[in-house]
């Protein structure tokens, strides 16, 4: 072995410290990309010749090579956004994201998102993000994730109210009524108490509908109860029951003032259909009625009134709640869940790769990934933040004063052996 090794030693220090460097700089250049995970530059030694000696073999090495480029995947800090569609991820997973056209899936830390012309959420660069989607009743839809899209950028429909839940108090000091004084809707001294609830058609249209209480003369803590509404006719037709009809129901209470529940159908009602034509062009849909109500020595009084109609609205703002669930608000107030995102965790994220953007691309040493929604497992989402990148400044900085001192090291090994070959020529002169 000449003494010409040892420049090609010094050659391979130059290159992998060039490399080390290039990497170093690649990590400041992205001390402020959303998401970004650093990198880290691993050496090894060369080891290739073998020299025989008076105690034996030996083995010399012939420089250093690189042996990997490590990405870190510490958990980076949170900034706070004014966006609702910004997220990060606090733990090991990734957003899913698929080009259009592509089947392929990448993945990301970077939850810079927003909502194209098309209603599908997708990062900056178009690509789409993946998620579960919800069906018209609130349930997820079974299968893989697919595109996250707000398809209904117009009005939604109205839903005509069918249940009618009323939370009261009657109070059980009322003096009943005589029997004699036939009810009236239009009379208030023909009844105890009276409460109004705002109704939908099925057109969207809003209705009063008013239920009456009057407390039975005869028979002890039981209240008759009556409604009463008007259509759409000019002039108003009533619709319900009319003056001197009988009581549409009863309920009845234990002697300590709460619903008798050994009573069946206790509590409950029933406004048929066919009584709520409301002359307007809709379809006429029955109420069931629950009275979730307590006769308590106290003002007769309604506590709260729960209705599951509502009127036509128009889509107002998209959100993403910390369940990374993408929720749709309507200028009527109803909110619909659209979908879920899905994260994907993998057992050896070192073993992705990087294809830039933000992006990687599963590998065979980086595993299948583990597929599911936010939770302990997968790891939490936050709303209105962004991952910011995990390059360390101060850390990076001292890298490079022992890559440049290290390239400067090699470079005086060549010198060096320039002038040991220098001094070798002229020994003959």
């Amino acid at each position: 072995m000449g003494i010409t090794s040892a420049l090609y030693s010094g050659v391979s220090g130059l290159n992998t410290n060039s490399q080390a460097m290039s990497v170093i700089g690649n990590n400041l250049a992205n001390t402020n990309t959303v998401g970004f995970k650093g990198s880290r530059t691993i050496f090894s030694d060369l080891l290739s010749s073998t020299v025989f000696g008076s105690g034996g073999a030996s083995q010399v090495g012939r420089g250093v090579g690189m042996s990997k480029v490590d990405s870190i995947f510490s958990q980076g800090t949170f900034e706070s956004t004014s966006s609702d569609t910004d997220l990060a991820i606090e733990g090991d997973s990734f957003f899913m994201l698929k080009e259009i056209g592509n089947n392929s899936t990448f993945y990301s830390r970077a939850g810079a998102f927003r909502f194209d012309e098309a209603g599908y959420l997708v990062n900056p660069e178009g690509l789409r993000v993946q998620g579960k989607g919800y069906d018209a009743a609130g349930q997820l839809i079974a299968g893989d994730p697919t595109d996250i899209q707000v398809m209904n950028t117009g009005l939604i429909p109205a839903k005509a109210t069918s249940t009618l839940t009323i939370n009261s108090n009657l109070d059980a000091s009322t003096v009943a009524i005589p029997a004699a004084t036939a009810f009236d809707p239009a009379i208030s001294t023909t009844y105890d108490y009276a409460s109004s609830t705002q109704v939908y058609d099925t057109l969207g249209n809003p209705h009063l509908v008013t239920t009456y209480f009057r407390k039975d003369p005869v028979t002890a803590n039981t209240w008759n109860w009556y409604w009463s509404a008007q259509d759409d006719s000019v002039p108003p037709l009533p619709l319900g029951n009319a003056a001197g009809s009988a009581p549409a129901g009863s309920i009845t209470f234990t002697a300590t003032g709460e619903l008798d529940t050994t009573i069946a159908g206790n509590g409950t009602g029933t406004i048929a259909a066919a009584a709520l034509n409301w002359n307007n062009g809709s379809t006429p849909t029955g109420i069931a009625l629950t009275f979730d109500t307590t006769q308590f020595n106290n003002a007769s009084k309604v506590i709260s009134q729960d209705q599951n109609g509502y009127g036509s609205g128009s889509l107002t703002n998209v959100t993403i709640n910390n369940d990374g669930v993408v929720i749709a608000s309507y200028s009527n107030g109803e909110q619909t869940k659209i979908a879920n995102i899905t994260l994907a965790k993998f057992t050896n994220p070192n073993g992705l790769n990087l294809v830039g953007s933000n992006l990687f691309t599963a590998s065979d040493t980086s595993g299948s990934p583990r597929i599911g929604l936010p939770g302990p497992e997968l790891g939490k989402v936050f709303t209105n933040s962004l991952e910011q990148s995990n390059v360390d400044m101060g850390k990076e900085f001292v890298n490079m004063i022992t890559v440049q001192r290290g390239f400067q090291a090699n470079s005086k090994i060549i010198t060096t052996v320039d002038e040991l070959l220098g001094e070798l020529i002229n020994l003959k002169r």
